[in-house]
């Protein structure tokens, strides 16, 4: 059985590793030198080269990022280093939620420690080149501090939550961390952007004038209560642009990148908040943590069934069960399952956006919605044309230019 599970292991890492491998070739096939026709009056010959050269870039860096990592878990696995680390975990302390966080801590800070060179590669060399990096090396410093402290606090915190569960009920333990989570879920979803983005960005609301002026109108228009409206400062670390809109009930806020206001005219912008209402109108918000939620409850059963066999902290190299070798080989060997469900979710997620467009379209104007989904995908130099089967597997939206032809069966005239 312990040698099944380690075949197992190795042959599921290095089929991920292989089938993103060739989905990225998929998709490199799709790389084209001449402006396509389909295209043009989206991007012009100069602006596209320069996309089609971040792709590129982008797509090079991925492959020595992810061959890094597979040679990295393999060479541990090989060597016994889970084994190792909870040796190193249990020399320090005795009780089991305090090897657990150790074990976790050791783990979670070498692998960040050891990406550090590539993340710094990522940021102050390819998004550089690109004109899209505005992170300063303090910032950058600060960011990984923060990332830290907060895993520790959050990450740390809910582990041993699980881990004392599990110690206390046995395999029940589920039930209790099933509850425990998805009330931190519900919470997360409430409170994300009053509690943990103001750490990282400073949030402002909008000045009173034309912008505000649009959106509010257009959310009385549509019956929609809107008490909130920020402006973070994106343009701290990046030049690219987005929105994007949090909470449920009465905590329902809408934050606006800087660089978004920068880019596009007012009805640009509220043709993209109005596709963010129309997901909360659909309640495709609501769905969406619902589905986390059961999606967690079946994982979280499913482990209560495996994490309890010796084999599975066997299969790492230690002889001593416990609850978090357990975790870290039933998470890899569940990644299959978790990759199916993902490609599912996908499925619902790029509908969803339809779904969204067609309500901005309808309720306000398709064509500024076409306007800003075309300006934004210039800034940020995105590829515009993915092979489909890539975007099967990778995009919870659908391509720019499937998107334009859709709102188009709805733009007001």
């Amino acid at each position: 059985m312990v040698q099944i599970i380690s075949y197992l292991i190795f042959g599921i890492l290095i089929f991920d590793y292989l089938l993103n491998q060739f989905l990225d070739y998929l998709n490199a096939t799709k790389r084209s030198s001449e402006l396509p026709d389909e295209l043009k009056g989206i991007y012009d010959s100069e602006k596209y080269k320069k996309s089609q050269e971040y792709d590129k870039t982008n797509h090079n860096f991925s492959i020595v990022t992810s061959t890094f990592n597979l040679v990295l878990i393999l060479v541990f696995l090989y060597l016994s280093g889970f084994a190792y680390v909870d040796d190193i975990a249990r020399s320090i302390a005795e009780n089991t939620i305090f090897i657990a966080l150790i074990f976790f801590g050791i783990i979670m800070f070498a692998s960040d420690i050891l990406h550090i060179p590539f993340d710094i590669y990522d940021t102050f060399v390819i998004e550089e080149k690109f004109e899209f990096n505005k992170t300063t090396p303090k910032i950058f410093i600060l960011d990984k501090i923060k990332g830290w402290i907060l895993s520790a606090i959050i990450g740390g915190g809910l582990l041993a939550l699980i881990v004392w569960f599990y110690k206390v009920v046995g395999d029940s333990f589920w039930i209790y961390a099933w509850i425990a989570i998805s009330l931190f879920m519900i919470f997360m979803t409430m409170f994300y952007t009053s509690l943990i983005l103001p750490l990282f960005n400073k949030l402002t609301p909008l000045e009173e004038g034309e912008l505000k002026n649009e959106i509010t109108s257009f959310a009385l228009k549509v019956g929609f209560q809107l008490e909130d409206v920020f402006v973070m400062d994106g343009s701290k670390r990046s030049s690219k642009a987005n929105a994007f809109f949090s909470g449920l009930g009465k905590k329902k806020k809408i934050v606006l990148f800087d660089t978004l206001i920068e880019k596009l005219t007012k009805e640009e912008i509220t043709a993209v908040l109005a596709h963010e209402i129309g997901h909360y109108k659909k309640k495709h918000t609501l769905i969406s943590l619902k589905t986390s939620i059961i999606q967690t409850g079946f994982t979280l059963y499913i482990l209560s069934l495996f994490v309890g066999n010796p084999a599975l902290s066997k299969a790492l190299g230690s002889d001593i069960p416990s609850f978090h070798l357990g975790l870290i080989t039933f998470g890899i060997l569940y990644s299959p399952i978790s990759t199916i469900i993902g490609l599912f979710m996908n499925v619902i997620s790029r509908k969803n956006e339809y779904v969204a467009d067609q309500y901005a379209a309808e309720h306000y104007k398709g064509e500024h919605l076409q306007n800003a989904l075309k300006r934004l995908s210039v800034n940020n130099l995105s590829n515009l044309t993915p092979h489909p089967v890539y975007v099967f597997f990778n995009y919870s939206h659908p391509p720019l230019l499937q998107r334009l032809k859709f709102i188009d069966k709805f733009r007001k005239q």
